[in-house]
C-alpha cells in the first residue's frame, strides 16, 4: 500500500479515525507519520498494552512499583516491561493493580470459566413457561456457539416474544 501523502513509498502507519459512525483511514509512510505528529510506526507487544490499560500513576500502582515478588523476585517493572507474570505468586503481589486491569481487559476481575452455566431445572415454584424460557436461551447460545445464525435468530425472536409474554403476565 502506498502513502497517502507522498505517493511514493510504502505506507507503514495506519491510521483510523471514527467520528459519528464515519471511519476515514489514513497510510502514511514512516517520514509523512513524522512530519504530521503521528507515532512511528513500531511495534509493540503484550507489555506496552498491559502498561497502556493500567490506570498510571494511581496510588495501587505506586505501592506495587515498590513491590517485588517474594516467591520469585519480580518486581513490578520487570512485569511492566515484559507483560508477564514470574510465577503464581505473582498474582497475590500485584493484586491491587492486576485486579483493575484484568476487569479492564476481561470485564470482570474474577474467572467464570469458559462454558455457560447449567439451565436452571425446573422446581415446583418455576413456571413451565420460565422452564421453556431458559431452554430457548441455552438453545440459543449453542446455534451461536455451533455458527448456526440462521436458527439463532429463530430463537432470538422466539425468545422475544415469550418474555413479552411473560411481561404482559407479569403486568397483569
Amino acid at each position: 500500500m502506498i502513502c497517502d501523502l507522498c505517493s511514493k513509498n510504502d505506507a507503514t502507519v495506519h491510521l483510523t479515525e471514527i467520528i459519528n459512525d464515519q471511519t476515514r483511514e489514513l497510510h502514511l509512510c514512516e517520514t509523512c507519520a513524522r512530519e504530521k505528529g503521528a507515532a512511528a510506526a513500531q511495534q509493540f507487544g503484550l507489555a506496552e498494552l498491559l502498561a497502556g490499560l493500567s490506570d498510571l500513576g494511581s496510588k495501587p500502582e505506586l505501592k506495587a512499583a515498590l513491590t517485588s515478588c517474594s516467591n520469585c523476585g519480580l518486581g513490578y517493572e520487570d512485569f511492566r516491561k515484559s507483560g508477564r507474570l514470574g510465577c503464581d505468586h505473582c498474582y497475590e503481589t500485584f493484586r491491587a493493580v492486576l485486579a483493575p486491569l484484568l476487569k479492564r481487559i476481561h470485564g470482570s476481575s474474577k474467572y467464570t470459566g469458559r462454558l455457560a452455566p447449567p439451565t436452571p431445572r425446573k422446581t415446583a415454584g418455576t413456571s413451565a413457561k420460565t422452564t421453556e424460557l431458559a431452554q430457548l436461551k441455552e438453545q440459543l447460545k449453542q446455534a451461536v456457539a455451533a455458527e448456526s445464525f440462521e436458527e439463532a435468530v429463530r430463537l432470538r425472536d422466539q425468545i422475544r416474544t415469550a418474555e413479552k409474554k411473560k411481561k404482559k403476565k407479569d403486568d397483569a
